[in-house]
């Protein structure tokens, strides 16, 4: 007989707890193409996504995109059978049914002969054969029924969560997890409002100092909120807890801390604060290479203004 074939089906219906916006990325990356490209998939029709699988195939097809968040079936296709000499069961069956009632077929060997109460091949008494195995059927729904109602039946409730390919990026937040370049990507753009509103603060002071001290303390406060925030969601994406932030307050190892939330890679599977943070955007590379550029111009002044100043002392005198 020709092996039965599959094809996977998809509506655009989602997982449980499963961001649209994720499962396009994830099934963006599955296919290896563009995110514009998997937006018809999504429209509210059935739309054959893989056809002329085996059982098997099917089956991890469908798996992979559960895990990336949408809600595929699998389906049976319609195969014309092949020729074949091979009696199949359906025409077995058929060729049982026309049979004489007089001949009978053994459940056990098979064997075929004459009405009787036991078979001449095997020698078993088929009314009692046939009854010990649909004992046999029913004693695991029996068990079942039975274990469902005891109070000391182990729990069978399925723990196993299905974590999503990629985590949800929450800036606002002391959830979630970010990696090395977001982490400096999102810090510069912490520090350039902080320094836009400061300056602000600062055009009020001349007039009112009172209303100009306090929107410095609240810029200064929330900048500094803000990053812990940035810092605690670097440090789940090593694993270790948020609480770790306070190491910054250590003299001397306050100062080495955060070249080591910047120098650590982070976990590339699930851990206990979720799954990864999604692929790095080409605007988080470009924010990252400009941070990069100002420690570099920051140090390159900090070694050359002083030597500047210098000389031109020495040239006044």
């Amino acid at each position: 007989m020709q092996e039965a074939q599959f094809k996977i089906v998809f509506n655009g219906e989602l997982m449980p707890d499963m961001p649209i916006d994720t499962v396009k990325s994830n099934l963006a990356r599955l296919f290896k193409t563009e995110t514009s490209k998997v937006e018809r998939l999504f429209g509210g029709q059935d739309a054959v996504i893989k056809t002329r699988l085996s059982q098997q195939e099917a089956d991890k097809y469908l798996a992979a995109l559960h895990r990336a968040g949408a809600k595929a079936r699998k389906e049976p296709e319609c195969v014309v059978p092949a020729l074949s000499l091979v009696q199949t069961d359906e025409e077995r069956t058929a060729a049982e049914s026309e049979r004489p009632a007089t001949v009978m077929t053994c459940p056990k060997c098979g064997h075929t002969q004459g009405q009787s109460s036991e078979c001449s091949a095997c020698g078993i008494i088929i009314e009692k054969y046939l009854a010990r195995q649909a004992q046999l059927r029913d004693a695991p729904a029996m068990q079942s029924r039975s274990t469902g109602l005891s109070p000391y039946a182990p729990p069978s409730a399925d723990v196993n969560e299905t974590m999503p390919l990629y985590g949800e990026l929450k800036p606002l937040s002391i959830t979630g997890r970010i990696g090395r370049l977001r982490y400096l990507a999102w810090s510069l753009v912490v520090m350039l409002t902080a320094v836009g509103l400061f300056a602000i603060a600062a055009m009020v002071m001349p007039i009112s100092s009172t209303l100009g001290f306090v929107c410095m303390a609240v810029v200064g406060i929330g900048m500094l909120v803000v990053s812990v925030q940035i810092g605690i969601q670097r440090l789940h994406d090593f694993g270790w807890s948020g609480w770790l932030i306070l190491l910054n307050l250590v003299p001397l190892l306050g100062s080495l801390f955060p070249f080591f939330m910047l120098l650590m890679p982070g976990n590339r599977e699930v851990n206990r604060y979720g799954s990864p943070p999604p692929p790095n955007s080409r605007s988080v590379k470009v924010l990252a290479a400009l941070w990069l550029l100002l420690i570099i111009f920051g140090l390159v002044a900090a070694l050359t203004v002083p030597a500047l100043v210098d000389m031109r002392r020495g040239a006044a005198l």
